[in-house]
């Protein structure tokens, strides 16, 4: 009988890899993880948390109190069509009516140590290179990894790790996935970020807000494009500057650029100019609404962004990489329970089925969103004639950021929910 190294081997130790991981070691299991890079790192994120985030950080039992350093905020705050207007966050059912901002660098290594703390352990400059098959059965049963340097430079000898079940937490390139023949899925939508940080002092704003017109080109009155400028105050003297927009594919959009001509209208006194940045503008991919499926396959399950869970409507990654983490770890454990491998298969195939059950329709419904939007007509009459009414941008703020309270007999939480139990999942 060949010697396991874990129980759950995890690819990747990002919020989905990291969140799956302390759920699993709190049931009793050995986990493993393997890291590519080394705590602290940078990961492109706009860095605010939802109120789903918040509850999923409650899930797994992290501390996120302000005497710790987590900056709470209350709501949004769009800008757009001559309108400004701030939407509070909702009250929902077991939800915190607040979310937070913390930078990836500082909210990563606070799950990796949880998961740590927890009893998972975690391996960091540790790149996977491949899977390790049954012959058999051509399921994953492990995969082989070497040591590398903080470059990504090979540091040492390939060795094996082996698991009953390997988990693809690796982000939006999928690797491991990808060596299983799981390519992205040219049917979903796919959405650009670029952000940089400036010292300014908008660092303390208790809002996140996000400016609705992005024109392509100098001109003011240029066409808008399918996707919204955010400023949001970190709270250590810096605010995150950024924009997420959704990638035509054609690659005529300089989204650097973009950026610039962007915060160049901002008023001088927030300081969002060069002298007063902070790093360089960084990119990434924002792979959205299930474009790489199956989520579970052959001894493999995905997790995060590398099972493109992405949030079509806003472009909001965390809250549902750890949701899917959380709910592949109770799969998961559950098939390390099975006493048979017909009954471990169907315990792991819950998982995609779960979380088609929860997301499905919704993602559906963002697919239709994302496809209007990408009519600069369409953007012109939303920004026009929604922003300006308050009680359809209630409706809209809950759609877009998912925060309809199924229990509430509020009209806006009941058109919601109910578009989300019409849409077919898919």
């Amino acid at each position: 009988m060949e010697t396991q190294d874990a129980d759950v081997l995890v690819v990747g130790a990002g919020p989905a890899g990291s969140t799956l991981a302390r759920h699993l070691a709190d049931a009793g299991r050995r986990v493993l993880v393997l890291e590519k890079s080394s705590f602290p790192r940078e990961k492109v994120c706009g860095d605010g948390l939802t109120p789903r985030a918040v509850h999923e950080l409650d899930q797994l039992g992290l501390r996120t109190d302000v005497s710790d350093g987590w900056i709470r905020n209350k709501g949004l705050r769009l800008l757009g069509g001559g309108v400004r207007m701030q939407v509070p966050w909702p009250e929902i059912t077991d939800f915190p009516s607040y979310g937070l901002v913390a930078t990836r660098s500082s909210f990563d290594q606070a799950l990796v140590e949880h998961a740590r703390a927890g009893g998972a352990t975690v391996a960091e400059r540790t790149s996977v290179t491949g899977p390790v098959l049954d012959e058999r059965t051509g399921h994953v049963v492990g995969v082989t990894a070497r040591p590398v340097d903080e470059k990504g430079r090979k540091a040492g000898e390939e060795r094996t790790y082996r698991a009953p079940v390997v988990v693809a937490a690796d982000g939006v390139g999928g690797r491991l996935a990808l060596s299983m023949g799981l390519a992205k899925r040219d049917d979903r939508p796919l959405g650009i970020a670029v952000r940089t940080y400036f010292t300014s002092p908008r660092h303390d704003d208790d809002w996140m807000e996000a400016w609705m017109e992005l024109r392509e080109g100098d001109s003011s009155t240029g066409p808008l494009l399918p996707g919204y400028g955010w400023v949001f105050g970190v709270g250590d003297g810096t605010s995150n500057v950024g924009l997420g927009v959704l990638d035509p594919g054609s690659g005529d959009i300089d989204y650097r650029d973009l950026l610039r001509r962007w915060m160049s209208g901002m008023p001088a006194e927030w300081r969002f100019r060069e002298e007063d940045q902070v790093g360089p503008i960084r990119g990434a991919a924002l792979p959205m609404a299930f474009n790489r499926t199956p989520h579970y396959t052959r001894g493999l399950v995905l997790v995060g962004d590398c099972g493109g869970m992405v949030n079509p409507f806003n472009g909001e990654g965390i809250a549902y990489a750890m949701q899917s983490g959380r709910i592949a770890a109770g799969a998961v454990d559950d098939a390390l329970a099975a006493t048979d491998e017909r009954a471990r298969e169907r315990a792991l195939q819950s998982y995609p089925a779960a979380v088609r059950a929860d997301l499905g329709g919704y993602y559906t419904l963002g697919r239709v969103f994302v496809s209007l939007i990408g009519h600069p007509e369409v953007m012109r009459v939303a920004t026009r004639f929604g922003l300006p009414r308050p009680g359809l941008m209630k409706l809209v703020v809950k759609l877009l950021a998912n925060l309809a309270d199924p229990t509430s007999k509020d009209a806006t939480d009941r058109v919601v929910v109910a578009l989300k139990r019409l849409a077919p999942a898919s």
